[in-house]
Formats: C-alpha cells, structure tokens, sequence
C-alpha cells in the first residue's frame, strides 16, 4: 500500500497478516498513524523502517515510526548522516535504532520473512538507494523492487527492476510541461539532471527494455504536481509497455500511478507462476 507519493510525502507499506515494513516515512507522524488505523492496519507490528534518502520528503516521520514501533530504521551510513543535518527531521534516531546499509549486499530483516538488496539510485540528496526485496510464499518466492527520486537510469537501477513481479518506479515529470512550465531555469536543469528524477519517458524506456513476461503490478511514483497528470504518465508508459508486448490491463500488466496526498487500496501480491526474468539478459551483478 502506498501511503502517499510526492513532494507532500512518501511512504510504502509492504507486510503480511502477522508483520509489516514501511520505506520512507516521509508523512506527519499523526497522518501516518490515521491511515494505518484507518486501513484496520494499526495492529500489524511494523519490524522495519526502509529509508532511501535523506530528503525531507521521505524522513519527515522516520522519528516517529522508530519510537512508536520500536523498529530499527535501515540506511546507509551516509544517509544515517544526511537526517542527523536535516532540521526537517527534528527528533534525531537514536543510536540504538540506526542499522547500516550497504549497496548490492542482501540482508534478511529479523522477526519477518523479507530478503533485502539496497542498490545505489543517482539523486541530490547524501546519498540514495532502491530496494529490492524478495520473500518465500509457499514452494516460490515473490519480488519487489521500488526505485524513486532517480536522476538517470544506470545499470544498478536496470538490474534490479528486471527482476522484479511487483515494481513501484519513479514517473516524476512531463518534459514538455517542465519545459514550459513555472519553475525557474536552475529547477528545471536540476529536475532533469544526473540527481534529479525520471521522466514520464525516461520510466517508459526503462520499463520498455526490462520488460518480462513476470511482471505483474506497476506502480508509477512521485508524479509532480506542476509538472505532470496522472494521464500522462499513464499513457507514456503503457504505450511503451504495449510496444515491448506486455497486454495493460485484464489479464496482464496492471499498470497505476499512485495518487500524490491519496493512499492506495491495499494489493495482494502472488508468486508468478513464470520465470521472473532471463538469466541470460539478465545475469548477476
């Protein structure tokens, strides 16, 4: 479920009857509260806070979380060191909730069933990474990757949603619409350079040339509000989908961009019952 996507805040919510995850939380902690217990979620034990980058955006509630929960917060070092300067992040985590993260190195969360890759993503802030994260259900196993606030895509970004069945991506902004659009000059330079965010189009490629027949859900996120409609990034991606022989909709892709101040419904994921990827497109990092 995704709890809210955007410059107003992000955060993802990925568990199971007994235990839950969040990545960011970059939402008011009160307002996070209120959706889980809106959502008859308040009672599932969250075991671990994900975050991605230090920006206010993505830790607003990361304190919160730590201290309500009792859940250790996973980040890279550098990114453990963006919060501490960060004032939008007033109460700091403590030293006894900090776990450390490194790219390209799995870890299995205590107390759940969830295998954790980070991977490095270009972007502004300290210092940004993806998850990928895969689990047992029954004799196969399910995989989940989200990749957002990405300045380009790399071979890292590239390996990892090859993989997945179930992806959230990053789908921030139209061209055109930046282009002529309210920022100023400098703000669009830094939108669509090396540390800023995808593309409607940008996403569409990539999602055009990782496509597998596995692939189930996709999930459009940190669509911009002056920048982007939810039609446009919808249209971009499927029709580059539909070119690379994926069927949107019934009976195939279901393909959705995440409302920015909106939560989701709650989506139940299923192992895919065909290979998730080519080993020999797609070989280990």
């Amino acid at each position: 479920m995704c709890l809210g996507s955007g410059s107003s805040g992000n955060c993802y919510y990925l568990g199971t009857e007994q235990y839950a995850i969040l990545i960011d939380a970059g939402l008011a902690g009160r307002n996070l509260r209120n959706i889980l217990r809106d959502r008859h979620l308040s009672d599932v034990p969250i075991r671990a806070l994900l975050i991605t980058h230090d920006h206010t955006d993505h830790i607003r509630g990361a304190s919160m979380v730590s201290s309500m929960e009792g859940c250790p917060v996973y980040a890279t070092e550098e990114v453990h060191k963006g919060m501490d300067r960060n004032y939008g992040l007033q109460k700091k985590i403590s030293s006894a909730s900090r776990r450390y993260v490194s790219y390209d190195t799995p870890f299995d969360l205590p107390l759940t069933h969830f295998r954790v890759t980070p991977f490095k993503v270009p972007h502004d802030s300290s210092d940004n990474v993806g998850y990928y994260i895969d689990w047992q259900e029954g004799s196969e196993k399910i995989r989940f990757c989200l990749v957002t606030d990405c300045g380009i895509v790399t071979a890292d970004v590239r390996h990892y949603v090859s993989r997945a069945e179930y992806l959230i991506v990053e789908s921030n902004h139209d061209t055109e619409m930046l282009l002529n659009g309210p920022y100023p000059a400098r703000l669009k330079a830094r939108v669509r350079g090396e540390g800023g965010h995808l593309s409607n189009e940008e996403c569409a490629a990539l999602l055009a040339e990782t496509y597998h027949t596995g692939i189930r859900y996709v999930f459009l996120c940190h669509l911009s509000a002056d920048n982007n409609t939810p039609d446009k990034a919808y249209q971009t991606a499927q029709r580059a989908l539909a070119k690379s022989g994926a069927t949107v909709g019934a009976g195939g892709v279901t393909l959705m961009p995440l409302q920015r101040t909106e939560p989701s419904d709650i989506f139940t994921f299923a192992p895919s019952a065909t290979p998730v990827y080519s080993e020999d497109l797609f070989a280990e990092l």
